[in-house]
């Protein structure tokens, strides 16, 4: 990685440095290039820097804090949920009804081999071929485990076989979903979908405003899944927009009433 000339104020007045990466092959979109900005991950506060940067636009991925940095392209919009008005489509119901002999517990995140066969076998039917198959133990804790976060493994099990995984972070003001993955034999059930609803149960729970969902990416059909929990809201480079009255605006409706809905988030980085 090399520097890029930004810095982002949070928490009484500390600046961050913010770091360019290199340029790589864009994992969702075609013909793009994709360049990531990153947090000083030598920061003393690396926690307290997540809580305040998922804020604005930021996800993390191991121990590294980042958003997307590219020049000429914004289609990765950071996504959350408002969690305490969430209202459950028909669709929802049916995917809970189905998975009601499914048992959901949590625990800390952390290795052990249950956790890793069960992380390979879905990569290895998942992306075959596409660089994340095959794993090793150490890409597991290099992608999904961090040293100073606090996160948390939803655990879904039929009696007693492990069969589902969500990786969540609990920051301030919500909760972040990382990285989910399953039993390939399980692909009818919906398990990606009904960890996300068990992330917004468990939100609700702790009384927890937003479930992040990291971006939703404009044209990459595998990311339109996200815009289906709603309410929700869209982070524009400078203020959370509800997503539904950013739509309404779009199409003429009175700018005022958009206003009411906007969640202000002031930065100094250069964002997109």
């Amino acid at each position: 990685m090399r520097f890029q000339s930004a810095t982002i104020t949070v928490m009484v007045q500390q600046r961050i440095k913010l770091y360019q990466g290199s340029v790589n092959d864009c994992s969702y979109l075609d013909n793009r290039q994709a360049i990531n900005i990153y947090a000083d991950p030598h920061h003393p506060q690396p926690r307290a820097v997540y809580n305040q940067l998922i804020k604005r636009g930021f996800r993390r991925s191991g121990e590294y804090v980042y958003r997307p940095g590219c020049n000429d392209c914004n289609a990765c919009v950071p996504v959350r949920i408002l969690t305490q008005s969430f209202a459950p489509r028909r669709t929802d119901k049916r995917n809970l009804k189905a998975n009601i002999d499914l048992s959901v517990d949590y625990a800390p995140a952390r290795f052990n081999d249950e956790y890793f066969d069960l992380y390979k076998r879905y990569l290895d039917a998942r992306h075959p071929g596409g660089g994340m198959d095959k794993p090793e133990p150490e890409d597991f804790e290099r992608f999904l485990l961090n040293p100073w976060g606090e996160t948390l493994f939803v655990e879904v099990r039929d009696n007693k076989k492990l069969v589902g995984v969500a990786v969540t972070d609990a920051t301030t003001d919500g909760l972040s979903a990382v990285y989910t993955f399953f039993d390939p034999d399980y692909n009818d059930r919906g398990l990606g979908k009904f960890c996300i609803l068990k992330q917004i149960e468990l939100c609700t729970v702790m009384t927890l405003p937003y479930l992040y969902l990291g971006y939703w990416v404009d044209g990459c059909q595998k990311m339109q899944y996200k815009t289906d929990f709603q309410p929700q809201e869209h982070f524009n480079g400078q203020t959370w927009v509800n997503q539904q009255a950013d739509e309404q605006s779009s199409k003429g409706s009175n700018p005022t009433n958009q206003a009411t809905t906007t969640s202000t988030t002031k930065t100094t980085a250069n964002q997109r």
